[in-house]
């Protein structure tokens, strides 16, 4: 057997006993992922995206970047199970044109009066009865749920995490810029609404637990979220970083 073939022999054994080894990181990082995401998304199915994301992990893994592997492994799972929920995204258009008709209705009323749009004159903006405003929140917090995750927020953020290359002084300048445009408009949020952000993303509770700390129900935690998620999307969107949310 020539050199290259051994090469390329050891190598594959390598990767297969790295996928052996993390496959149970797979199924940890999707049972975290699933009880953020509505019922209609299977573990099942997270798992085997999962397993894709770490498959290629074990191919591509370059110790000399300096990262372990399983902190790049579960990077790449993570991404992998994101890139999948993405692609079979469960909301309805209406849901996402809706979302996007609170956008502005928050966006033209925080404009006039400069200050935070109340529930009340957004539904009345919108044309509509304050129980149907929450309805549509209940609605698009379903779409909204991995938005922040995905974006960068929070211990696990794609944010802090390694990308497939060594970033360079113009890439970290740019995460720096983000991390600071949406900590600041976080930051800027109604008291209420910015908690709800802080023990969702930083402490991690899920709505049902953040409704026990507020004292509300988990559909009232599900409409503050959406409405936090949205007002942010209308607010960056000033400045041209709507795509973030």
């Amino acid at each position: 057997m020539s050199g290259l073939a051994m090469y390329a022999v050891a190598r594959t054994a390598k990767s297969d006993d790295l996928v052996t080894q993390h496959a149970p990181l797979v199924k940890r990082i999707a049972c975290h992922l699933i009880n953020r995401l509505p019922a209609s998304v299977q573990l099942e199915d997270l798992i085997q995206a999962g397993m894709i994301g770490l498959l290629e992990a074990s191919r591509n893994y370059d110790e000399r970047q300096g990262a372990s592997f399983e902190t790049y492994a579960g990077i790449r799972i993570r991404g992998s199970m994101l890139d999948e929920i993405r692609k079979n995204d469960w909301a309805p258009r209406s849901v996402h044109r809706k979302a996007r008709m609170v956008a502005e209705a928050v966006r033209e009323i925080e404009n006039a009066h400069g200050r935070d749009a109340r529930d009340h004159e957004i539904a009345q903006t919108l044309g509509l009865e304050l129980k149907e405003y929450y309805h549509i929140l209940q609605d698009a917090n379903s779409n909204k749920v991995l938005s922040f995750e995905d974006m960068g927020i929070g211990e696990e953020s794609m944010l802090d995490n390694l990308s497939d290359n060594a970033p360079g002084i113009l890439d970290g300048l740019q995460k720096e810029d983000l991390r600071r445009t949406v900590s600041e408009a976080i930051a800027g949020l109604p008291e209420r609404e910015r908690l709800v952000m802080a023990l969702y993303y930083d402490e991690e509770l899920n709505l049902r637990e953040i409704g026990a700390v507020l004292g509300v129900s988990e559909s009232r935690v599900s409409q503050i979220h959406s409405q936090a998620v949205i007002r942010l999307q209308a607010r960056l969107s000033v400045r041209g970083d709507e795509h973030l949310v």
